[in-house]
C-alpha cells in the first residue's frame, strides 16, 4: 500500500469517527435534536431527558481527533493535485486549513452548549445562554462548509476536465455531490458519511 492510500485510510476513519461524534449531540435518549426545538424550552429539555453529560463531552474530544486524522487525507490530495494544476492545488490546500481550523471550533462550540444546558437543570434560562451562544458562533459553521465547497470544486473541475490521471468518471468521488446527495437521507454527520465514502473511491483509484 502506498503512502497516499495510507492518508486515505486516515481520512475513512476520521470521517467515521466524526460522523459518530455528531451523532452523539444529534441523537438523545429523548429523540432527535432539531434546530426548531431551541425555541420551545418544554420540546428541548424533552428531547435532552436523561442524556449523560458525558455524551457531550466525548462528541467534543472524538471530534477533535477525528479532524486530526481526516487532513491527512485532504492534505495529501492538494499535494497531489500540485502536478495537474497549482491553483486548484492551493485552493484545496486553504480551504483544508479552513476545514479543519473552524470545523474543530464549530464541533467544539456545538458540544459545549448542549453539555452547559444539561448541567444548568434544562431551565429557560439555559436554554436562552446557549441558544444565544450558538448564534453569535455559527460563522465557524458556514466557514467550515464554505471550506468544503471551495475544496470539492478544486477537486472536480481538473478531474471532470480530464487535467489528472483519475478517469472523468472519477469527479462523483467528491465531498460536494456525494454530501448533496447524502442530505435529502437527513441522516446526522451528512458530511462526514460523504467525506468516507469519497475517500473509499478514491482508494482503488490511486
Amino acid at each position: 500500500m502506498n503512502a497516499i492510500k495510507m492518508t486515505f485510510l486516515f481520512a475513512i476513519a476520521g470521517h467515521l469517527l466524526c460522523g459518530v461524534s455528531d451523532c452523539l449531540l444529534t441523537y438523545m435518549p429523548g429523540g432527535r435534536l432539531r434546530f426548531e426545538d431551541m425555541k420551545d424550552n418544554q420540546k428541548l429539555s424533552a428531547v435532552f431527558r436523561d442524556m449523560p453529560p458525558r455524551n457531550s463531552l466525548l462528541s467534543m474530544l472524538l471530534g477533535c481527533l477525528a479532524m486530526f486524522l481526516f487532513a491527512f487525507g485532504y492534505l495529501a490530495l492538494a499535494y497531489w493535485m500540485r502536478a495537474f494544476s497549482e491553483p486548484c492545488a492551493v485552493l484545496m490546500l486553504i480551504s483544508t486549513v479552513m476545514v479543519l481550523t473552524f470545523g474543530m471550533a464549530h464541533h467544539v462550540f456545538c458540544g459545549m452548549p448542549e453539555w452547559l444546558y444539561v448541567k444548568l437543570g434544562r431551565t429557560e434560562e439555559a436554554r436562552q445562554l446557549i441558544t444565544e451562544f450558538f448564534k453569535k458562533t455559527s460563522v465557524t459553521l458556514v466557514v467550515c462548509y464554505f471550506g468544503f465547497l471551495v475544496f470539492g470544486v478544486s477537486l472536480f473541475v481538473p478531474v471532470i476536465s480530464g487535467w489528472t490521471t483519475l478517469p472523468r468518471w472519477a469527479c462523483v468521488f467528491n465531498i460536494l455531490p456525494l454530501m448533496l446527495a447524502w442530505m435529502p437521507t437527513r441522516v446526522g454527520g451528512s458530511g462526514n458519511w460523504a467525506g468516507a465514502i469519497m475517500f473509499l473511491g478514491l482508494m482503488f483509484l490511486f
